[in-house]
């Protein structure tokens, strides 16, 4: 579960970023973070895992509050994919294993090398997973990182983007994965996109950022065509195929 109450946040030099944002998830929803580039979406996805720290406000992570909170405990907690990640002559495996990091106190138990092992089979990495990886396709690399996150065991998931530069199809198996485990896990997922279709399809929460602030937050029915230009500046239709909403720009 995430709350946070009047959060702020502001870059040294600068204008509030996010302005008195408020949030209420409980566990098992995959909420969307939408809005125009640069409107304080990754920004306020930094505050919660207090990569950031907020000017102002609280925010509270299964009922602990961040703010008072040890990284340790934090890392525990929460799981953070970032937009772009490093590549090196790591191994899938080991890669997936640094997710077991904050539980661990010196050296991986036995429970750690389980977890891994449990988490390459449900997210069919077994070929890969001797595999280096600098050697992965992007669609394989962000699965794997996924996967790390995956065995950390979280109760909040975020992900900055998760299916920037992949091709369609990534897309859609990544969104789908991350959908399913905030499902299967009662994991509270929330997740920087661009595309609306995608948000549609895989997202059960939304929350639209306009100048920093919240200007629509709920479930589905809050993307319309009035919010999409107010928000995006672009005129859409809403469609309905298969009991899924689509967005179509003119």
């Amino acid at each position: 579960m995430i709350q946070a109450e009047k959060v702020s946040f502001a870059y040294r030099g600068s204008g509030m970023v996010i302005k008195e944002l408020d949030l209420w998830e409980d566990q098992g929803r995959c909420l969307a973070l939408l809005g125009n580039n640069g409107v304080g979406k990754s920004t306020f996805l930094k505050c919660i895992n207090r990569i950031l720290e907020p000017r102002e406000g609280v925010i509270v992570v299964d009922g602990m509050n961040i703010t008072n909170t040890s990284r340790l405990e934090i890392a525990r907690k929460i799981a953070y994919v970032e937009q772009h990640t490093e590549t090196n002559r790591l191994t899938v495996y080991d890669m997936i294993l640094i997710g077991r990091k904050p539980h661990m106190r010196f050296a991986p138990r036995r429970e750690d090398f389980e977890i891994v092992d449990s988490v390459i089979s449900r997210m069919h990495l077994e070929e890969l997973k001797l595999r280096y990886i600098d050697e992965l396709s992007g669609g394989e690399l962000q699965k794997v990182v996924l996967a790390r996150a995956l065995a950390q065991q979280p109760k909040v998931l975020l992900l900055d983007e998760p299916t920037a530069s992949l091709d369609l199809k990534n897309q859609h198996e990544v969104m789908s994965i991350v959908s399913q485990i905030a499902y299967e896990d009662n994991m509270t997922a929330v997740v920087v996109i661009h595309d609306l279709n995608l948000a549609l399809k895989y997202c059960d929460r939304f929350l639209l950022l306009r100048e920093g602030k919240a200007y629509r937050y709920g479930d589905s029915s809050i993307i319309t065509s009035d919010a999409i230009r107010d928000v995006y500046g672009v005129e859409s239709s809403i469609v309905e195929l298969d009991g899924t909403r689509f967005v179509i720009v003119h």
